[in-house]
């Protein structure tokens, strides 16, 4: 599995992956213990219709706490939320979830991207820019949480 603090952004987005992958092929991880270990706690917390592990939703509070935190501390960071805003405010308010986080939005952004290039889908060159912005926010927030976390790794 991949590693929460060698990467918390791609740990999330590898969460959300595997979990939409047992709902569309459940039988898969029968043949992958930690495949098996997830599709048990995605049934054990009722989630094999939609939503997120518990793993996924903790990961992405502290997340957002470490956003809080810079937003506080960080005037490069808080410079580069002030320069996605709009776009993540655009994001959100096509979604069910407008209220969702500024962290959750480029999550969910970066993850539905990937979808579309699965589907080799065309991806206009406005979202291509989103995802740099919000590509560079979620860099900085790994990287701020690994340096943290270092030791216990």
């Amino acid at each position: 599995m991949k590693s929460k603090r060698a990467n918390i952004a791609e740990y999330i987005l590898y969460l959300w992956q595997i979990e939409d992958y047992l709902r569309a092929f459940p039988e898969q991880a029968m043949n992958n213990t930690e495949l098996m270990e997830l599709n048990d706690m995605m049934h054990q917390e009722g989630i094999m219709g939609g939503g997120h592990l518990q793993l996924a939703k903790n990961a992405l509070a502290e997340m957002e706490d470490l956003h809080d935190e810079l937003l506080q501390t960080e005037a490069p960071y808080k410079a580069v939320i002030q320069h996605i805003e709009p776009s993540l405010n655009l994001l959100k308010a096509k979604t069910d979830r407008p209220t969702m986080s500024d962290v959750e939005a480029c999550l969910t952004l970066l993850y539905q991207v990937m979808l579309l290039r699965l589907k080799k889908q065309e991806i206009s060159e406005g979202t291509e820019t989103v995802v740099k912005d919000a590509t560079q926010l979620l860099r900085f927030l790994s990287k701020t949480y690994y340096d943290e976390h270092a030791s216990e790794i």
